[in-house]
């Protein structure tokens, strides 16, 4: 059993792969490596930074009342797991703060989202 190679190590020989499947917000992610002073190597997922986005790329919606992220997530994309776009799009620490309150406008970002290529790691 002591030669079984960890989880980590397997994803880092193969090219390409991601530990995060495609919708997730970090997918697109700069994973990162730390080597300890044992020489032990922790991966761990870089930050993402956004670009801010215009009026163009986002569309205002009013929350009703019992609105929640993920129910709006369904409603504009058809994925009540890509919550994460329409907390991008609006400067909260708490996706929570998005709905918590009907009558609040928040920003939508249009199906196509932030374009891939434009993220910052």
């Amino acid at each position: 059993m002591a030669d079984i190679e960890s989880y980590e190590s397997a994803m880092g020989a193969i090219p390409g792969s991601h530990p995060y499947p495609r919708t997730s917000r970090y997918h697109d992610a700069e994973i990162g490596v730390h080597r300890q002073e044992d020489g032990t190597e922790v991966r761990y997922t870089k930050r993402r930074l956004l670009p801010p986005l215009d009026a163009q790329e986002t569309q205002d919606h009013v929350v009703g009342a019992g609105e929640r992220p993920d129910l709006l997530a369904q409603r504009f994309f058809g994925d009540p797991g890509q919550w994460w776009r329409i907390a991008d799009a609006n400067p909260v620490l708490d996706p929570r703060e998005l709905t918590d309150e009907a009558g609040h406008v928040v920003e939508i970002p249009f199906a196509g989202g932030l374009p891939r290529g434009d993220r910052r790691v």
